[in-house]
């Protein structure tokens, strides 16, 4: 379906002049590893820009250059010798060059001697450019990035790359050899047609597309990779462009998918809402008045819940839920682990089942009898709501009647497996509501949930009280361990979270299995372990342990991060708290201050602390909301690592940088809102070019739905 003028770009790297099976081997591993591309292509290589440069200016002399510094010298060769210093000696090889202020040596381990006599012939001269050091009192060169010859008009000095851009390698491609593939990449670029407004491009002093990339590659300057540098805005607005054009094409059709109306009397929330021990925050009611209000309209909800840890979402998700089943259909309620699906089961039939609704789990322990009389009952519309894991979209699950769909934690899903269980919905799809305990910052709400309308709980339920958190050093461990005793025998519980399972020579990392066994040797069998190696009734038998108060401590990974409720936890200790983002550190945390008594939150560090390691846990003290953090955490590390793209199918970018273009991110959301309002079926003037656009940056996906209407 990509148009033919493409063709080149998405071809193979192999096709490229100098690329064979060693050097694609190479590619492969370095594309894999940058851009999420199995098998390189000749895009990839486009898109696989510089992160800085070499200045490889004249050097007058020998004695001018400066050692571990690049530098470029106009030599006469004198002398080849075979092995070390001393002639006779076992060594790499070796060529004396000089000019007039001193001498210096070209130094090649595993040499072809009669290459490097046929490239330095003694008595010639030649431009040397590489980096300068010394060993052993002598000043060498080891393996010149550039020989050239020279002769008395200078021309051999336009051979060389004096801004020579520096790419990101992987073991076994050198720079120089990545360099030549790129430009020859670069010659692929067919001529393609404008899609950005003239009069805006104008405005922005921005080269055609062609010319950004190709400058980007050639810079002239050092400015030239800046962020500012007109042609990087260039690609970066593409870039969001199409983005922001994929996300309003998806919302478009989405939306065109008629509804129905899930209207009810709300003799089913009240039931629920008496069995309530506390009264909706201000923001539950609020957001449940919005998506009351996306669940009568005729159109499909498509709403995004937003709450931090402790915002009460799962009371919200089950009184949408309860809505939708008294109107008559189904509901269901994806949740990314078995942990938090079961967790989630408990709330619900807490408050669910004495108000008459039907409720049941499937996830992938429920096998033979069980899951065929759960997939029996779900068929015949005798469960009004199913919750569980992945295993809901597999294709022998079938509902009866599916109208709304919920997931939890929508960021560890990929796209596709979110449309799969919507489209088990009657007729186009069911309602969807997905959550988030991961507070998104704004310019990631653009990108990556644009054709959703978005709610946020930003109220903590009553009573809750503010978590101290401290941090401290690693030394003082012992301390720490003194420190919890007193409240543990007045029956306080800990969580106590390590970064590893088990022991590792090559971290030096707190594992869980160890620190489980130091902690024994103090408190005995009250020390609980969980992580993600145990079986699931594993994880289960030592999670109710911990909930029903008879382990006082639980030892585990970041398996208990999200949505385990253990009213009584009062303690948190994180160790290595260097290691964890911001996000994962803030939602830990969260697993705390659910009850009645004053909480703490402990980070453990290791020093000595880098200076944005410092950062994160000088936030972590300062504030409890998540929507603060979550912006710092976007400054600290980027958009691409927030949400953990890689592992959500959310977009990852090439060329754009967010926070940082924001502003190039607001005005591709305006430009890409504008073209599909005044052309639904992206028809009319430049229709053709950002369809093209949409394929040049791999949102294909669009460009299907609007062909299938």
């Amino acid at each position: 379906m990509r148009p033919s003028l493409l063709a080149p770009l998405f071809a193979p790297a192999r096709s490229l002049k100098g690329v064979g099976p060693r050097i694609e081997g190479f590619l492969n591993k370095l594309m894999a590893s940058r851009h999420q591309s199995a098998h390189a292509r000749v895009i990839d290589l486009l898109w696989h820009l510089p992160q800085g440069l070499i200045d490889r200016a004249l050097a007058p002399r020998i004695a001018d250059a400066r050692i571990g510094e690049p530098a470029t010298l106009e030599v006469t060769v004198t002398e080849h010798r075979r092995g070390g210093p001393r002639r006779g000696s076992r060594g790499p090889y070796r060529v004396l060059v000089e000019d007039d202020s001193g001498a210096l040596e070209l130094v090649y381990f595993n040499a072809d001697p009669a290459y490097l006599k046929r490239l330095l012939p003694e008595g010639s001269r030649r431009l040397i450019s590489g980096k300068l050091e010394s060993y052993d009192g002598w000043l060498q060169m080891p393996h010149p990035d550039h020989v050239v010859a020279v002769d008395d008009t200078k021309a051999g000095a336009a051979m060389l790359p004096l801004l020579e851009p520096v790419y990101p390698l992987t073991a076994g491609l050198t720079n120089t050899s990545l360099r030549k593939i790129i430009a020859e990449a670069l010659t692929r670029l067919p001529a393609l047609p404008e899609w950005i407004d003239k009069a805006w491009r104008e405005q922005n002093a921005w080269p055609c597309f062609a010319d950004a990339l190709r400058r980007m590659h050639a810079p002239l300057a050092a400015t030239d990779l800046e962020l500012s540098a007109p042609a990087r805005m260039r690609l970066a607005y593409d870039e969001l462009l199409a983005n922001q054009l994929a996300l309003a094409v998806i919302r478009q059709r989405l939306r065109r998918g008629v509804g129905r109306p899930l209207a009810s009397p709300g003799k089913l929330r009240r039931a629920i809402l008496s069995k309530l021990p506390f009264k909706l925050t201000g923001a539950q009611a609020r957001v449940l008045r919005e998506i009351d209000a996306d669940l009568a309209s005729p159109y499909r909800m498509l709403r995004l819940l937003q709450g931090d840890v402790g915002s009460g979402k799962t009371v919200v998700a089950l009184l949408a839920m309860a809505t939708a089943v008294e109107a008559g259909p189904q509901a269901a309620f994806m949740a990314p682990t078995e942990l938090l699906a079961r967790q989630h089961l408990k709330t619900i039939e807490t408050f669910g089942l004495p108000a008459g609704l039907r409720i049941a789990l499937l996830s992938g322990r429920e096998k033979g009898a069980e899951r065929k009389e759960i997939l029996a009952a779900l068929a015949e519309g005798s469960i009004d709501i199913l919750i569980g894991t992945h295993a809901l979209f597999q294709e022998p699950v079938a509902f009866r009647d599916l109208a709304l769909v919920v997931i939890d934690e929508q960021h560890r899903f990929g796209v596709h497996q979110r449309l799969a269980l919507q489209a088990k919905g009657t007729g186009r799809g069911a309602e969807l509501l997905v959550m988030t305990a991961t507070p998104i910052p704004r310019t990631l709400l653009l990108t990556s949930y644009g054709d959703m309308d978005v709610s946020r709980l930003d109220e903590k339920p009553p009573g809750r009280k503010p978590i101290e958190t401290s941090a401290i050093p690693s030394e003082r461990l012992e301390e720490l361990v003194n420190k919890i005793e007193r409240p543990i025998a007045k029956g306080a519980q800990v969580y106590w979270v390590c970064p590893l399972v088990s022991e590792s020579e090559v971290l030096d990392m707190a594992a869980a299995e160890e620190r489980h066994a130091a902690l024994q040797k103090r408190f005995g069998e009250k020390v609980g372990l969980v992580h993600g190696r145990l079986t699931g009734k594993e994880k289960d038998r030592v999670m109710a342990a911990f909930a029903a108060g008879e382990l006082s401590i639980l030892v585990s990974t970041t398996v208990i991060e999200v949505g385990v409720d253990v009213p009584n936890a009062s303690i948190m200790v994180i160790e290595h708290a260097e290691r964890f983002g911001l996000a994962q550190l803030h939602q830990l945390r969260g697993r705390v201050g659910r009850g009645a008594a004053q909480s703490s939150c402990i980070l453990l560090y290791r020093k000595p602390l880098s200076e944005a390691a410092q950062t994160r846990l000088n936030v972590m003290k300062s504030t409890e909301d998540g929507f603060v953090i979550a912006e710092e955490d976007l400054k600290l590390r980027g958009g691409g690592e927030v949400l953990g793209t890689r592992q959500s199918g959310l977009p990852e970018f090439r060329v754009a940088r967010l926070p940082e273009d924001e502003a190039l991110l607001q005005a591709a959301r305006d430009e890409a809102r504008l073209t599909l309002t005044r052309h639904p079926d992206l028809t009319g003037p430049r229709a053709d070019e950002l369809k093209l656009l949409l394929y040049l940056f791999e949102r294909d996906d669009a460009v299907l739905l609007m062909r299938a209407g």
